[in-house]
């Protein structure tokens, strides 16, 4: 009886604004107390038209399809003859939303926000609406733990039927984590199972990562680490029981209480295959790394149903589904594992799709493609497409995806998705130290040019020590085997008084010729050919060795330079490496029939692994040796030197090595460069563009006749940051000596800034 009293009265209301009359025939229908609208709008959602017979039942139907639209406040019809009258009345449109006390949050991204439920400028002003924006407002502010802000809404009309929206603000202070609570861990200590959530107490980097203020989100992910922590150390039947979060009356201090069972510690029972065995059971065997009698662990059992689908992937299968049914013993507290192998059908790809490309070729990402159109789907190949493509520099972010065609079951197309990132660059450099002025040296490099994966770099340099000219191109696919050619053009102006080692100076000018010629997926060698032009200019103080050689082999020296190189590059990333090889070894031949003779030979290695998600391990060295012949010194403007931002750390620019009577530097034939650096991201964020590092460096340079004696080694130790900021790469670093001797001149902090256009 209820509901039929809700519905005669929600009809009467519904058909009040239209008056009853007898059925006609429209001959013509108009619209007033439209402002905005277009009467086009209104006639488009009107369900009459000119040469319909009005009823009641049409009268009734029109009110609700025009209250529908949600335009208009009032919808009244009238008839005047056959002429049917539509009187509406708009609502109000939103002008402007602002927000005042708002220092949370970007106001931009918060429009953003409100967009997605439909609250926005230009659109019609609704109550449901702005209730909604509210509690959207409100949400944003619980996620960065604000539970007492305070939202008041002032809507003020405006002419043309206008309102404009203010939310005023009232944020409050932030609500700290005040105590995490951990109950029934028996196998491990409360604060070891703390050190494994993202969520702490107020601590000494809490105040950038904000880990000690409550999210939802943040706790759903403390809790399965939690969960895997204990999975993986064998508790195959822990369970979170509970938790409870609370909240102090004035909304300041979070309380959380994290109830556990543990259960029991297993161990692996048997471990047997099952399923479609394409491959030999050796094989399969040898990627499965959780073994009978070990201790559970669920990270091995997924890395080992893994392995054998990315095996099967290699061989076409795309879609091989790997499964480990476990068989519990809980008398014995063993678990056995039976993986079923299903490979499904082998699979091929259609085509190649790049995508997110504005400004890059197609061709330079397919260029880098190992995984071919037409040919069989191979996971292997993907993996290290993907990995070239994103080593070229030119991206920041590249995913591959591989959905299936649809109608078909042997048929994947693969699509390469990339962001593009600037690759033009500024690059400004600046040292300080105690004893040396600042030096200033800019470069611009185009490392896409114009889309074509082509690089030309322009560096001028200007300080107290050096002053460089030079321009370089180089086309990475001379042929299309990935045969690559350069060219480099430049003049080179050396004070060496400045940095003590002798009061000279040279003015170099020269040009080369490089190619690089690939013969395995990381293996390139190089092969150069130049010729460059030296003046030597020395005053009456200059040293005596450096007057002996001018005396000896004059001052303007034209000199014919060949070199050659290897070089294996293994990493995963150009960018942020985490994994993987660089090794460089290179030799510089100077031959006649130029002025100078001489040999100088090189030998780099930097070794990266990872030892967590976000911990990278990098291991670098660095030998160098050089030597003249035919009857000739190596060239002491030749010398090696270390010390300082791109060698050791915590010592003065090329300070390190043997030193003249007078305490300028000589420097030497042979250079020994070490350095063991971790790798970490900023506490908090999941920025792959900002890292910390702790590292220690080591190095010394070794004159001609001195013996090769590692005791003489200078270290030093620091943190260093670096950053791709959005004015280009910065890195800092603050280093301390470790094993300084006396008449060392040390250099404490170093820092680059590079920006980009």
């Amino acid at each position: 009886m209820k509901n039929a009293l809700r519905a005669a009265l929600f009809l009467l209301v519904l058909t009040g604004p239209a008056r009853a009359f007898q059925p006609f025939v429209v001959r013509d229908i108009r619209v007033e107390g439209i402002q905005r609208i277009e009467a086009g709008t209104v006639f488009s959602y009107l369900p009459v038209k000119v040469g319909d017979t009005m009823t009641d039942e049409k009268a009734a139907g029109a009110i609700r399809s025009l209250f529908a639209t949600g335009f208009f406040r009032d919808v009244r019809l009238e008839v005047q003859g056959n002429v049917l009258i539509v009187t509406l009345e708009e609502r109000p449109a939103i002008a402007s939303i602002d927000f005042v006390g708002m220092k949370e949050f970007e106001k931009d991204k918060v429009k953003q926000g409100l967009r997605d439920v439909g609250f926005q400028e230009g659109r019609i002003f609704d109550r449901a609406l702005l209730d909604q924006a509210e509690q959207e407002l409100k949400r944003q502010y619980l996620t960065r733990g604000l539970y007492g802000v305070e939202v008041t809404t002032t809507v003020t009309p405006l002419d043309r039927n206008r309102v404009a929206i203010n939310f005023n603000l009232n944020e409050g202070e932030v609500a700290k984590i005040r105590r995490i609570n951990i109950v029934g861990n028996r196998a491990f200590s409360e604060e070891e199972l703390l050190r494994v959530l993202q969520l702490r107490t107020p601590g000494w980097f809490t105040w950038f990562s904000k880990n000690d203020q409550y999210s939802r989100q943040k706790l759903q992910a403390d809790l399965e680490s939690m969960r895997s922590h204990y999975l993986n150390a064998g508790y195959l039947e822990f369970n979170i029981d509970s938790t409870q979060v609370s909240i102090t009356p004035d909304r300041r201090d979070i309380y959380i209480t994290i109830n556990i069972s543990e259960g029991e510690k297993f161990e692996v029972g048997d471990v047997k295959l099952g399923g479609d065995l394409l491959l030999p059971e050796a094989e399969l065997r040898s990627l499965i790394t959780i073994k009978s009698g070990e201790t559970f662990s669920r990270e091995r059992l997924t890395d080992s149903t893994k392995a054998i689908t990315d095996r099967l992937g290699r061989d076409g299968y795309a879609f091989a589904n790997v499964n480990a049914n476990p068989d519990i013993d809980k008398e014995k507290r063993k678990v056995s594992f039976t993986f079923l192998i299903d490979p499904g059908r082998r699979v091929y790809v259609r085509r190649i799709n790049v995508v997110g490309n504005a400004r890059t070729r197609d061709e330079v990402v397919r260029r880098e493609m190992r995984q071919l159109e037409g040919s069989f789907f191979d996971s292997q190949k993907l993996q290290l497409s993907k990995q070239r493509i994103d080593k070229t520099g030119y991206f920041s972010e590249v995913e591959v995806e591989t959905p299936a065609v649809p109608g078909t079951t042997d048929q994947v197309d693969v699509t390469v998705r990339i962001k593009e990132k600037p690759t033009g660059a500024v690059l400004l450099g600046i040292g300080f130290s105690n004893v040396d002025k600042f030096i200033v040296q800019a470069s611009v490099q185009q490392s896409n040019f114009f889309g074509t994966g082509n690089t030309v770099g322009l560096q001028v340099a200007s300080g107290s020590v050096n002053k460089v000219a030079s321009f370089s191109f180089t086309d990475p696919y001379y042929t299309v085997d990935g045969v690559s050619r350069g060219f480099d053009v430049y003049r080179r102006d050396v004070n060496a008084a400045t940095l003590g080692i002798g009061n000279y100076r040279t003015s170099t000018v020269g040009g080369a010729v490089r190619f690089g010629v690939p013969y395995t997926e990381y293996d390139t060698l190089f092969f150069g050919l130049g010729t460059e032009q030296v003046k030597l200019f020395l005053a009456p103080d200059s040293p005596q060795r450096y007057l002996i050689f001018q005396n000896q082999f004059g001052a303007n020296y034209i000199t014919l330079v060949s070199s050659a190189g290897w070089v294996r590059d293994s990493r995963d990333s150009f960018i942020w490496p985490t994994r993987g090889h660089l090794e460089r070894a290179s030799l510089e031949l100077a031959t006649p029939p130029g002025d100078l003779e001489y040999w100088k030979y090189s030998y780099t290695h930097q070794y990266f692994h990872p030892y967590s998600r976000n911990l990278t391990f990098v291991l670098s060295g660095e030998l160098d040796a050089g030597e003249g012949y035919g009857g000739k010194p190596l060239p002491f403007f030749k010398n090696y030197y270390s010390g300082g931002i791109g060698s050791v750390r915590g010592y003065r620019t090329a300070s390190l090595g043997p030193r003249d009577l007078d305490g300028s530097f000589l420097g030497g034939n042979r250079k020994v460069n070490g350095s063991a650096e971790l790798l970490f991201p900023v506490p908090g964020s999941v920025d792959r563009s900002m890292r910390f590092g702790a590292f220690i460096d080591a190095g010394q340079v070794y004159g001609f006749t001195e013996k090769l004696d590692l005791s003489q080694l200078r270290a030093s130790a620091g943190m260093s940051f670096a950053w791709n900021s959005p004015i280009g790469p910065m890195k800092i670093s603050v280093a301390k000596a470790l094993n300084d001797k006396p008449g060392d001149n040390l250099q404490n902090i170093q820092f680059t800034l590079g920006a980009l256009f």
